[in-house]
């Protein structure tokens, strides 16, 4: 399988579910000021693979992110928080290719960072082989000896790596802060379905960008 197209939603009532859900609760956003000795601003896999129209698993409307993430990076930056980049990173024959084909090998144009949002000099970057940026990576050494107690999640996929990631770090004691401007997922339903359990489940705070502070 080569794109997202070979995971097309289909008719969710063949296994006996209706067609339309409707969330139990609310969602709601809030102003949210975070203290910028304590936090880190993660820009999960806002790759070329994924962001760049020739990429090879090209996320329909993704480009949208990267103004809301830049106006959230500059605000970090000016304040002083920790900046931490997620990379997916491949290598050749990777178990992965075979749910969503051959992305972010390593070292390849796809793999990187998109020009827009390229880190700047001291902000660290975290490769991973999966879609938890815990898994195998030395992201959680990272957060301990910097102090750090809460995150602020941008990036795609919503329901995929940033999901994964947030699950993650509640569990291990992360308090959670999610811009809803600055994720977004294939479809409606998968960007309702990840508001909801990271707001729900992982008690992240929902707001956007232009409500969010450092200080």
């Amino acid at each position: 399988m080569d794109s997202w197209n070979s995971w097309r939603v289909g008719e969710i009532s063949e296994i006996g579910l209706p067609k339309m859900l409707e969330l139990p609760g609310e969602l709601r956003v809030v102003e949210v000021s975070a203290d910028p000795r304590k936090t880190a601003v993660m820009v999960i896999d806002m790759q070329n693979d994924f962001i760049e129209e020739k990429g090879k698993l090209y996320v329909p409307r993704s480009e949208n992110l990267i103004k809301p993430i830049k106006s959230i990076l500059d605000k970090a930056r000016e304040a002083g928080a920790t900046i931490i980049y997620t990379q997916d990173w491949h290598h050749e024959n990777d178990p992965e290719f075979e749910v969503w084909g051959e992305h972010a090998l390593a070292g390849s144009w796809g793999a990187e960072i998109v020009e827009e949002l390229k880190p700047k000099k001291g902000e660290f970057i975290v490769r991973k082989p999966s879609y938890d940026a815990f898994y195998g990576t030395p992201l959680e050494h990272i957060l301990r000896y910097r102090g750090l107690e809460s995150l602020v999640l941008t990036g795609v996929l919503a329901n995929i790596c940033v999901l994964h990631t947030a699950g993650s770090a509640a569990m291990r004691g992360y308090k959670l802060i999610v811009p809803i401007d600055c994720i977004l997922a294939l479809n409606d339903f998968d960007y309702a379905l990840s508001l909801r359990q990271l707001s729900f489940i992982y008690k992240a705070k929902l707001t956007r960008s232009d409500l969010m502070r450092f200080g």
